[in-house]
């Protein structure tokens, strides 16, 4: 996927980034990206979303890292 057509969940968790090419990896992302995009695409109070959606890349990572580690 080219940088400049990602969505923004999609830049957030680096869904391109997956060294392995492992389906687990490439799995987690892309629901955490578009959990991101849902929020994203909500109204509502912006620090709320800013802490939902760190909490999501977060989550993300912690979960890269138990089907990988």
């Amino acid at each position: 996927m080219e940088q400049d057509t990602q969505t923004e969940g999609e830049r957030r968790v680096r869904v391109d980034f997956n060294v392995e090419n492992d389906s687990n990896v490439n799995d987690i992302k892309v629901a955490s990206a578009k959990l991101i995009d849902l929020i994203n695409s909500q109204p509502g109070d912006g620090r709320l979303k800013a802490l939902a959606l760190t909490s999501i890349e977060e989550g993300a990572m912690w979960g890269v890292k138990a089907v990988t580690g």
